[in-house]
């Protein structure tokens, strides 16, 4: 054993056929490393929670696509030294689109008590 392991303490657990594939199909779900982090996790906090974020992608998709209709109303303006209404609505339109999804992922998060 490395002198520098914090964890020094070892334990066996005999787990039949069935336990050992619901300990594994658990640990693939929670989306944990390995099998021993689900079980430190869940002695630790005493539940594991599996908590999706997929639906991230979809608002920093949002965020790529406003920076880029920023990026190109700022250059049209620079060039024309002017600015137009539509402009201003397009960046109106995709900001509360993206306030609604906002809501939506906010929605979505677990209320945890402390």
């Amino acid at each position: 054993m490395e002198k520098n392991r914090s964890r020094t303490h070892q334990v066996t657990l005999r787990l039949s056929d069935d336990e050992m594939r619901i300990l594994r199909a658990k640990t693939r779900l929670s989306g944990m490393k390995s099998s021993s982090a689900f079980l430190r996790q869940l002695i630790i906090e005493g539940i594991v929670y599996d908590v999706d974020y997929s639906y991230l992608r979809e608002y920093n998709v949002g965020l790529g696509k406003i920076g880029t209709n920023i990026n190109q109303i700022a250059k049209r303006i620079n060039e024309t030294r002017s600015i137009y209404q539509t402009d201003i609505n397009e960046i109106q339109k995709e900001m509360d689109a993206l306030w609604q999804l906002q809501k939506s992922m906010l929605s979505k998060q677990p209320y945890l008590e402390q």
